[in-house]
């Protein structure tokens, strides 16, 4: 740019919605009711926003007849102004009262950066239009547009539109008197005409559309007659379509699942890995905010863990005719590859330095959000070799963990939350859903599920059941967390295995035994099934079931794919 060249200031909020209206394109407005559903709307594209009066007066738990006062409407617009830079043009019923009423409406709407209005020519106060509608009365058209031209003579703002809404096709009063009342309604000075028809078709908006002739900007609200191909309103000259509840509907009808799901089963494992996170909203709040605030005013260990390291060299047993071309961990497990499960459950708890030890196949790792080393020597070591080539990442406290794991995300956070050296999951479930899973542990104690506050450690973890021997108390799943001191413990232990000469065979249950054996105490946190071992080509079908549990709700995601298909 030109130094002399002044810089560009941004078009107002109430300019960008004049523009929308008179634009010779169709434009939308998406509806908000909260500053949580605005930024949703500016995240999604929208360029302007509905503020509906039905959902925001259901978001205050009151029914849509003016009992939430305009200004509890206008306090919550300014919640919503402040979440986003979309222009808002609020549904504001009948102006609240008279033209008085709508006088200081629009002054009080302009101080808070609201770009519109839109009236409606009911009688205050207003019910909503789809709530019987016919027997609704409608204002006198004198009244109504005396009220648009004192809101027009009260804007400071020359850009501040005021829309007026049309009911009489709602009211059943016929296209005839529709038509009259719009087009006084323009010579009153209103900026845009919004008919509305409660019909399940448009003919009446198509039908008003072409006696309207164009004679100025024609607003439409399909809630009814949605079906309606977008196409069709370009070709009959309507200017802006709003789609005017939609955000408070879907989030109504996910709020009822979970809420019954909970109440029904007493407990959140059903629940938390199908709706957002709490990280998803402090990010919709600010993101980078309170990212600052929470380095000043957390501390290290209270953030979680820093890293993990994901063992992940194996080709998979039994599985070979699956990968030929991928390592077990890239193997598709219910639309994404079981390694991404694993990745995206660290990135859910924080823990976003996650180093992965390929080895066989190691090139179609996805690399997307991790550093990937090399095991080149896998074919012929174990897992310990595996972690060797990993061992410098040790730097933060860090999680290590088999690559074919699916699991609940409570696991994991329960995890890195221990302040133990040492602490790893062990499993007291049968051994059912999880049988080819070998590991099995022997504890300090049982999983008593109704003790809590009570520590556990690990006593030893072997391949086999002993014989004529004390029943193992579970099975380590394969996770384990290092932190603090254990970290230096760990690296060291693993320096002194490396001298064995049989270190090649050994795996993390060998390391976990040896630092048993020193006197190292590894704090056991127990679980009851909620996971999932892919060891061999029956976990595999096993584990979409179980990952599909995981799916957010409102995903697209229907049915579960079959195992062949996921294969």
């Amino acid at each position: 740019m030109n130094a002399r060249e002044p810089a560009l200031v941004p078009a107002s909020r109430a300019a960008r919605l004049r523009q929308m209206l008179i634009s010779n394109e169709l434009e939308f407005l998406m509806e908000a009711h909260n500053g949580l559903s605005a930024r949703i709307a500016r995240e999604a594209g929208f360029k302007a926003i509905w503020g509906s009066g039905l959902s925001i007066s259901a978001q205050f738990g009151v029914r849509d007849n003016n009992e939430a006062s305009w200004t509890q409407v206008v306090d919550n617009l300014e919640f919503m102004a402040d979440a986003s830079d979309l222009p808002i043009l609020l549904d504001g019923d009948t102006g609240y009262g008279n033209f008085n009423n709508v006088r200081r409406l629009v002054r009080k709407l302009e101080q808070r950066g609201i770009a519109g209005v839109c009236i409606e020519d009911k009688v205050f106060p207003k019910t909503n239009s789809f709530i019987g509608g016919e027997a609704q009365p409608l204002a006198d058209i004198d009244e109504f547009c005396g009220k648009i031209k004192a809101g027009k003579d009260s804007q400071t703002d020359e850009n501040f539109s005021i829309v007026a809404r049309v009911e009489a096709l709602i009211a059943g009063w016929g296209m005839d008197e529709a038509l009259k009342r719009a087009e006084a309604y323009r010579l009153a000075g209103a900026d845009a005409i919004l008919i509305h028809s409660k019909l399940s078709k448009a003919d009446e908006i198509l039908t008003f559309a072409r006696e309207w002739a164009g004679r100025g900007p024609l607003v439409i609200v399909p809630t009814k007659y949605y079906s309606t191909p977008t196409e069709v309103f370009r070709k009959a000259g309507i200017s802006t379509v709003i789609w005017a509840n939609h955000q408070i509907r879907a989030a109504l009808s996910a709020m009822q699942a979970v809420t019954k799901t909970i109440y029904d089963t007493q407990t959140l494992v059903d629940v938390e890995d199908r709706i957002a996170t709490v990280n998803e909203i402090f990010r919709l709040q600010d993101a980078d905010e309170y990212s600052e605030a929470e380095n000043r005013y957390l501390s290290a260990n209270s953030r979680g863990a820093g890293s993990a390291i994901v063992l992940a060299a194996s080709r998979g047993s039994g599985l070979d005719a699956y990968t030929e071309d991928k390592p077990k961990v890239m193997l598709p497990v219910a639309g994404k590859p079981l390694l991404r499960w694993l990745v995206d459950a660290f990135k859910k708890q924080s823990v976003n330095d996650i180093t992965v030890v390929g080895g066989y196949k190691a090139e179609a790792i996805d690399t997307a959000g991790i550093k990937l080393v090399r095991n080149d020597r896998y074919a012929s070591t174990n897992e310990l070799a595996s972690l060797a080539c990993a061992v410098g990442k040790l730097e933060n406290d860090t999680v290590i963990s088999y690559g074919d794991l699916l699991f609940r995300s409570y696991i994991l956070r329960d995890l890195v939350e221990t302040e133990a050296d040492f602490s790893v999951i062990v499993d007291s479930s049968p051994a059912t859903e999880n049988s080819s899973t070998r590991d099995f542990a022997w504890c300090s104690a049982a999983d008593e599920r109704d003790l809590f506050g009570n520590k556990v450690f690990l006593q030893r973890v072997s391949g086999e059941q002993e014989a004529n021997g004390a029943q193992a108390h579970g099975r380590w799943i394969g996770l384990l967390n290092v932190r603090g001191a254990g970290r230096d413990k760990l690296a060291k232990k693993l320096a002194q295995l490396q001298t064995r000469a049989d270190f090649d065979t050994l795996d993390v249950p060998a390391l976990l035994n040896a630092l048993i054996e020193d006197g190292e105490q590894i704090e056991v946190q127990y679980v009851h099934g909620h996971w999932r071992g892919v060891n061999d080509l029956e976990d595999f079908r096993r584990a979409g079931d179980f990952a599909h549990a995981q799916t957010p709700l409102g995903s697209d995601v229907v049915t579960p794919d079959s195992a062949e298909g996921n294969a």
